[in-house]
């Protein structure tokens, strides 16, 4: 039987009614003190047993949520991770994310979760409302940021892990790759494959761009031949990946290879030359990259730069729990690498 304390306060019932529970509202059902109730939240070793089971039936009979910011202030411990990344439904980052929350919750933490798009502006005011919830730790995808963010990021003594790129000076701690040196690996694979003309098409996110212009200045380093460029500020799509190839035929691109910023766009690509009846890869290669679960699944199988999204995720978590633990690590820059994955469409 319930050893709750049976009640009659109206003011109490009023509360629960109204839903308007308080941690007094609590004790006074237990029958203890508001700083009791509160002692057993954040630290119920120190309550006995007895009055630690009343006041959790308390709890249960109201439906109290207690507010953890505010425990933060004392005890210095939101629990919560805060994450940004560009888009939730980029498949590239959704893959990434679950293997990061998959760690950080193995790890008795919490993930919140905001887009930010690739505006700097719009990431600042994410960041602003992120650390107004007082989380333990942030990750960031990417490492260009606006003075302000970087000013908050600093100024809110936490532990800060940004991902999907690299950098010898990280706010904290680093985690990713080179997209200059992924362009030039890329130019390099078109080179070696026969390839002396090139058409880039992309995103105009600024990862993509560094890619991009690096493919391009290696390129027509090693071939003389500078690409001719289609770009869009909008996100990738199937559909700017046709419209890039018709845009790219129609500024005298022929007989060579197309960079993608994404499988998107290339895939848009591989779908519109064979409409047109180009052959693939004997009139144009197509190259692009993220490596996505359709990658390999395209007519012809598209070749594509992959990167190990699981280790990427799973890097980040520990990192990011290892920082929030105070435990040291070898290096706070971690290049996890990148691989052209060779399919038919080259």
């Amino acid at each position: 039987m319930s050893s709750a304390p049976k009640y009659s306060d109206p003011n109490t019932t009023a509360e629960i009614k109204s839903g308007a529970v308080t941690m007094e509202t609590v004790g006074r059902i237990a029958g203890v003190s508001q700083v009791t109730v509160s002692r057993a939240l954040n630290d119920p070793e120190k309550v006995s047993a007895k009055t630690l089971r009343r006041i959790q039936e308390a709890i249960e009979l109201t439906g109290y949520v207690p507010n953890m910011v505010a425990g933060a202030l004392a005890s210095r411990k939101s629990k919560l991770i805060a994450a940004l990344v560009p888009s939730i439904t980029n498949v590239i980052y959704a893959d990434m994310m679950q293997y990061f929350i998959n760690v950080i919750r193995e790890s008795g933490y919490h993930v919140l979760i905001a887009e930010t798009g690739f505006s700097q502006d719009e990431e600042q005011a994410v960041i602003s409302t992120m650390l107004s919830r007082r989380p333990d730790g942030i990750l960031l995808t990417g490492i260009s940021h606006s003075a302000g963010s970087k000013r908050m990021l600093l100024g809110a003594d936490i532990p800060v892990i940004e991902v999907w790129d690299i950098t010898e000076n990280p706010l904290d701690v680093c985690i990713g790759f080179s997209h200059i040196k992924t362009g030039e690996e890329m130019a390099r694979y078109a080179v070696i494959k026969g390839y002396e003309n090139a058409l880039i098409v992309s995103a105009g996110d600024e990862r993509a761009l560094r890619r991009k212009d690096a493919f391009a200045k290696q390129f027509a380093t090693l071939t003389g031949n500078s690409p001719t460029e289609v770009l869009y500020n909008n996100p990738a799509t199937i559909e700017r990946g046709r419209k890039g190839l018709v845009s790219g035929l129609e500024k005298g691109f022929k007989h060579g290879i197309v960079m993608c910023s994404s499988d998107l766009l290339a895939h848009g690509i591989l779908i519109e030359a064979q409409s047109r009846g180009l052959r693939i890869p004997e009139d144009i290669g197509v190259l692009g990259f993220g490596n996505q679960n359709f990658s390999a699944s395209t007519l012809p199988a598209l070749t594509s730069v992959q990167v190990d999204r699981s280790h990427l995720g799973q890097q980040a978590a520990e990192a990011l729990i290892a920082r929030i633990e105070n435990r040291s690590l070898p290096t706070t820059t971690i290049d996890i690498g990148f691989e052209i994955i060779e399919r038919a469409s080259t």
